[in-house]
């Protein structure tokens, strides 16, 4: 009877062992070979072959690198401010007045995050795309001068069209989380406020964005690593091409033309490292920002 019920303890284990199993094999095992593939170079049929840190040493001095790592980081910060603001102001609205039909208006806001980010990119690309889509079309019919317009061969237009399509998308999950947030401060507090003869205004800016904060310090973070990610939206866009003019040329876009174009998988691989090392930096820097932020706001408090 002993014996069976300590063979019944070890259930547990055998029920959670395929997920290990699993995530040991294709994402453990990817990111020590990447990490490996790094020091060598490869071409996918003849052998590796090591070639020490020549591949970051060329990775130091590639100009199209850096500018995939900029536009990037543009892109991301052209949508995460403007995403962060609409999700405080929906959600300072949605809290501090009773809105009829908010659980609707959530689900309406949440809707374009499940659609994939290819599908996406793939209906801009046949709106603006071409002196026959929708957009040219809805144009010359509107009698507009100079139509029809060439909308991908301007660097502002498609980058900002990237921005606005990762905002569009993101925006309902940014505001579902920051509501969540709020959900979670102790109604007492808001009741003390009331009290002291704080307004709604005041007791949002002064009481739930600090008590928020690490909310906020979340979506800062995941937003960097999924923001400095980006590949879908701008390689449906720009065919994977990243034009015009490399103007939406993103690091994973690189990264992976380096690998199945030029296959060149030692190059891709010292790309990635180079990435990951970018994006730890930002989620450390953000992370020391916001807990800094706090901090001082504490003390003066």
């Amino acid at each position: 009877m002993k014996k069976k019920i300590l063979n019944s303890h070890n259930y547990g284990i055998v029920f959670i062992l395929p997920f290990f199993i699993v995530f040991l094999i294709f994402s453990v095992y990817p990111i020590i070979y990447t990490l490996f593939l790094s020091f060598h170079k490869w071409d996918g049929l003849a052998a590796v072959a090591n070639i020490g840190w020549t591949n970051f040493t060329r990775l130091l001095h590639d100009d199209v690198f850096y500018l995939s790592l900029w536009n990037t980081f543009r892109i991301w910060i052209c949508n995460f401010i403007p995403q962060m603001a609409v999700a405080l102001i929906l959600s300072a609205l949605f809290t501090l007045s009773k809105i009829k039909g908010m659980k609707v208006f959530r689900a309406v806001y949440y809707l374009p995050n499940l659609i994939t980010a290819a599908s996406v990119g793939l209906l801009f690309n046949l709106l603006f795309s071409g002196d026959k889509s929708a957009a040219n079309q809805l144009l010359t019919t509107m009698h507009v001068s100079g139509t029809p317009f060439n909308f991908f061969n301007s660097e502002a237009f498609t980058s900002g069209l990237v921005s606005f399509i990762q905002w569009w998308m993101w925006f309902g999950y940014t505001t579902i989380i920051v509501m969540a947030g709020i959900t979670t401060i102790d109604q007492s507090v808001y009741e003390a406020a009331m009290v002291d003869g704080a307004t709604k205004m005041q007791t949002y800016l002064h009481i739930t964005l600090p008590l928020i904060r690490p909310t906020i310090i979340y979506l800062s973070i995941t937003s960097i690593i999924g923001g400095m990610q980006l590949f879908d939206v701008p390689a449906t866009l720009s065919n994977g091409s990243g034009d015009p003019r490399k103007a939406v040329l993103t690091t994973s876009m690189y990264m992976y033309n380096q690998a199945f174009k030029n296959h060149n998988y030692g190059y891709a691989s010292a790309i990635s490292v180079g990435l990951f090392a970018v994006i730890a930096l930002l989620s450390v820097l953000s992370y020391r920002a916001m807990k800094q932020r706090n901090n001082s706001g504490g003390n003066d408090e």
